[in-house]
């Protein structure tokens, strides 16, 4: 008998009533420290004040209006991300999934209202995730995503992660945009090198076609700059953001120059919940702290002393633990006996982390977290891997 919620999760056995900061309370009082961070949602980690103090301020004023009037809350987060990064303009969703539609979207306009109907081909990578919708698994192109769903939306090419030759062979007089993570998260912590994503865009440079980043999961300080991106020098054309930039509140945008959205007119695009009150309200709450240099260079610092305990952990447990990938605090580590066994195995030692594809644990703590919780953090995974040890 089906359940009332639709089983398509493979839940764990847990239910939590209320956090703070780092760490969840479970149904039954058990304290667990948080790596998953709501996979990467809630980047001041939970209850954060400012947040909190944000959302009954303006919940006691207003919460929906719809995008028939002007929202001044979203005028101001608009005009904050535009000074804080390459984009001209701003679109406001309720998810990822949502920003990768109007992605789409967006590039494919541009080119048809420049007098080129026949660019719509999108080319992104093996190992990508984009969301869940028909265009973004169609966009990914893995099995897993796509199966049962066809047929599906044509115009997309998956191309092997890191061929460069390829991605020159690929670009044709057809294609209107190159779609990539700058940091593979659901693919398992895979970064692309600076240099890649330099010549990535010399190569769409040449061509005359847009890039895109999808920075939904390594976004908003998450590197130890407010976007993946900067570390390499290069800016896209359109970006997607969402997750962190709510702090746990469902938020996203689209992010684009004045050139790539200048298909997007009037009636082109919209959406009923997409940059209401409440929700522009909290992303500038957190749009303004996680983009402090302050706050970014104690990203830097705490990733570094992570990542010098996850070195660690790999030294000693070689049974379990094969290497530390990624940047900042969206960090993995690729296993060596099944992720899912690792994962299962530090809820026993009540820390919570999050499996990826590659056989790789993620670890994407909040930005926040004090130095005590990443050694208390570091010791858990220790006497997680101990465990399964004993067990081989």
């Amino acid at each position: 008998m089906i359940s009332a919620v639709l089983p398509t999760y493979n839940r764990a056995p847990l239910a939590f009533v209320s956090g703070k900061g780092s760490w969840l309370t479970s149904e039954d009082g058990s304290r667990y420290l948080d790596l998953g961070a709501g996979i990467a949602v809630n980047a001041l980690g939970h209850a954060h004040p400012t947040l909190v103090e944000t959302l009954t301020a303006q919940a006691q004023k207003l919460w929906h209006v719809s995008n028939i009037y002007r929202i001044p809350e979203q005028e101001q987060l608009a005009e904050m991300l535009v000074d804080l990064t390459f984009a001209d303009t701003v679109f406001f969703t309720n998810s990822g999934t949502e920003a990768a539609e109007l992605a789409i979207k967006m590039a494919r306009k541009h080119h048809h209202d420049a007098g080129h109907p026949e660019r719509t081909q999108i080319i992104a990578f093996e190992g990508a995730f984009h969301g869940r919708s028909t265009g973004a698994i169609a966009a990914a192109g893995s099995e897993k995503m796509v199966k049962g769903y066809g047929p599906l939306m044509p115009g997309f090419t998956q191309l092997k992660w890191g061929d460069h030759d390829a991605i020159r062979v690929a670009i044709t007089d057809q294609t209107c945009a190159v779609i990539i993570e700058p940091i593979q998260g659901e693919g398992g912590i895979r970064v692309v090198p600076d240099q890649c994503l330099k010549g990535l865009r010399d190569l769409c440079d040449s061509t005359g076609t847009l890039l895109i980043f999808d920075e939904v999961q390594c976004g908003m300080g998450r590197t130890g700059k407010l976007f993946a991106h900067e570390w390499a020098g290069v800016t896209p054309d359109i970006m997607m953001v969402a997750k962190g930039i709510g702090g746990g509140f469902p938020l996203g945008a689209v992010l684009a120059t004045e050139a790539a959205a200048s298909g997007m007119v009037a009636g082109t695009h919209g959406s009923t919940y997409g940059g209401n009150p409440l929700g522009c309200a909290i992303g500038a709450a957190v749009t303004g702290i996680v983009s402090e240099p302050a706050f970014l260079d104690a990203v830097s610092q705490k990733a570094a002393q992570f990542r010098q305990g996850l070195e660690g952990l790999v030294a000693s447990h070689p049974k379990v633990f094969a290497a530390v990938r990624g940047q900042g605090l969206i960090l993995g580590l690729k296993c060596v006996v099944p992720n899912t066994d690792v994962v299962k195995a530090g809820y026993d030692r009540h820390i919570l982390t999050v499996a990826a594809a590659d056989n790789v644990l993620r670890l994407l703590p909040a930005l926040n977290i004090p130095e005590a919780d990443i050694a208390e953090a570091l010791s858990r995974l220790d006497a997680t891997a101990t465990g399964l040890e004993a067990a081989l």
